[in-house]
C-alpha cells in the first residue's frame, strides 16, 4: 500500500483528481449548477479527463487507490456533517418518514429494475442512490457487493458504479427542478414543503437547491430531513450486504462460499457522527472536516469519472434509469402524502 501511495503514478493521479475536486467544488457555487452538486461536477470533469489517455494511463494503479480509499475516508468524515441532536429533536415523525421512503424506494426501485431485466448488482446499486443519498449512496453499498475475482466481473461491477452515479444524478437534478416548479401548486407550509425536498430528493444538495426555495424554515427542515435518510446508509448497507451474499449463494450454489463483508468504514462514519456530537472541542473544526470530506469524496468520483466506457453507460443505464424514475415519481407521491398530512 505505502508503495502505490508514494509512487509517480498515484502523485499524477492525485493531482488530477485533486483539479477536478476543487474545480467541482468551485463550479458547484455557481446558480445554474448548484443544482447538480460539487460530487456530480467533479464526476463529469473526470470524464472529460479522458482526452488524455496516455495520462490517465500512466496514472491507473493511483486512479483505483483514490476511487476505492478516499472514497471510504471521505464517506467516515461526511460523519461529522450529521448532529444526532438535531436529528433527535426532528422528532420520531422525522425519523420514522426517512425509515419509510429509504425503505420503499429501494424495495420499488430493486423490483422494478429486476422485472425490467437490470442485473442485481446495477438493480441495488440504483435502488440505493435513489433511496438513501445519491452518489455517496452508491459507492458506499457497492462497497458490501463482494464479488470473485473475475477481471471481467470486476469491470462490469465498476461500470455499473458509475452508471447508478449517473441515474442517480440525472433524476436528482430533474426532479429538484420539478419540486420547486410544484411548490406554488402544491400549497404547502414551508415546513411540509422542505419535508418534502429532503424526503424525496436523491443527493444533500439536490435537497438544499430545493428546499432554499420555500424559505429558512423550508431549507432547515429539508437538511434535517435528508439528514435522517443518510443515517440510514450504515445500517442499510449491512443489511444489503447480507442479502447479496445469501442471494449470490442461492444462485450459484457451487460456488465458494464468501464471507459477509462487514463495512468498517461504515462504523467510522457513525463514530464521526458521534464524536461530531458530542465532542465540544470539534465544534470549530467541523466545518473543515466536511469540507475535506467533500474533497476527498469529489476526488473518488473525479477517478470514478476516469474510467467510465461511455458505451456501457448509454446502453446498460437506460432500463435502470426507468425504474428508478418510475420509483422516483411514486416517491415523490408518497412524501408529499405524508408531509401534508403528518408535518
Amino acid at each position: 500500500m505505502l508503495k502505490k501511495i508514494f509512487s509517480w503514478p498515484f502523485a499524477c493521479a492525485a493531482l488530477l483528481t485533486l483539479i477536478c475536486s476543487l474545480a467541482g467544488s468551485y463550479l458547484a457555487t455557481l446558480p445554474y449548477l448548484k443544482v447538480i452538486g460539487a460530487l456530480v461536477i467533479a464526476l463529469l470533469l473526470g470524464m472529460v479527463m479522458q482526452v488524455g489517455r496516455p495520462v490517465l494511463d500512466y496514472s491507473r494503479p493511483g486512479i483505483g487507490l483514490i476511487a476505492n480509499k478516499f472514497l471510504r475516508l471521505g464517506i467516515i468524515l461526511l460523519g461529522f456533517k450529521l448532529n444526532l441532536i438535531a436529528l433527535a429533536q426532528a422528532g420520531i415523525k422525522t425519523i420514522a418518514l426517512a425509515v419509510v421512503a429509504v425503505t420503499f424506494t429501494i424495495l420499488v426501485t430493486y423490483q422494478l429494475a429486476r422485472r425490467f431485466g437490470v442485473d442485481r448488482h446495477l438493480a441495488i446499486l440504483t435502488a440505493s442512490g435513489t433511496g438513501i443519498c445519491g452518489a455517496a449512496a452508491v459507492m458506499g453499498i457497492s462497497s458490501q457487493l463482494t464479488s470473485d475475482d473475475d477481471p471481467a466481473t470486476k469491470l462490469r461491477h465498476q461500470e455499473n458504479e458509475v452508471v447508478a452515479v449517473a441515474i442517480v444524478a440525472i433524476l436528482g437534478t430533474l426532479f429538484t427542478l420539478i419540486e420547486i416548479g410544484l411548490k406554488p401548486l402544491l400549497h404547502m407550509t414551508a415546513l411540509q414543503f422542505g419535508v418534502m425536498t429532503g424526503g424525496s430528493l436523491h443527493e444533500i444538495a439536490h435537497a438544499v437547491a430545493a428546499g432554499s426555495a420555500g424559505g429558512p424554515v423550508s431549507l432547515d427542515t429539508a437538511i434535517i430531513t435528508k439528514l435522517s435518510r443518510v443515517l440510514l446508509l450504515a445500517p442499510v448497507a449491512i443489511l444489503v450486504g447480507i442479502w447479496y451474499q445469501k442471494a449470490t449463494r442461492q444462485a450459484n450454489p457451487t460456488g465458494e462460499k464468501q464471507p459477509v463483508p462487514i463495512p468498517w468504514f461504515m462504523l467510522g462514519f457513525i463514530l464521526a457522527s458521534v464524536a461530531g456530537t458530542f465532542i465540544p472541542g470539534l465544534a470549530a473544526l467541523l466545518p473543515s472536516l466536511v469540507k475535506l470530506a467533500y474533497l476527498l469524496l469529489g476526488m473518488a468520483m473525479a477517478a470514478l469519472g476516469m474510467n467510465v466506457n461511455f458505451s456501457v453507460l448509454f446502453t446498460r443505464g437506460k432500463i435502470a434509469l426507468v425504474a428508478s424514475g418510475i420509483s422516483s415519481v411514486l416517491l415523490l407521491i408518497l412524501v408529499a402524502t405524508l408531509s401534508k398530512t403528518f408535518f
